[in-house]
């Protein structure tokens, strides 16, 4: 088992635990990782380009930062799972698909 598939399967576990089954559908997963990006992109307002590379960044505001991307990833695989969707093989499909549209650079 590949490691997202047991990332899916340990926040399915977490969201049984709490009874969320019923408040887990797939346009509240939805709109619940457009909730996160939002507060990952928060993390970086007003922030130059330059402000924002890893070796400026605090500690404490590169660990926000973190944690906001794993809340995107936990909702997306809460999403994965509900639709049963194999992110990994998709993911592969569409880079797959991008392939023609976006050559590589000479």
């Amino acid at each position: 088992m590949g490691e997202l598939q047991e990332l899916r399967l340990e926040t399915r576990a977490f969201a049984e635990a709490r009874a969320w089954g019923a408040l887990h559908t797939p346009k509240n997963l939805a709109m619940a990782v457009a909730g996160e990006a939002g507060e990952l992109v928060a993390e970086f307002r007003w922030l130059t380009p330059e402000e924002s590379a890893d070796d400026r960044l605090a500690p404490e505001h590169r660990r926000a930062i973190e944690f906001e991307m794993a809340d995107v990833l936990i909702f997306l695989l809460r999403l994965a799972d509900v639709l049963d969707v194999d992110l990994a093989a998709v993911v592969r499909a569409k880079l797959a698909a991008n392939e023609s549209r976006f050559p590589p650079v000479a």
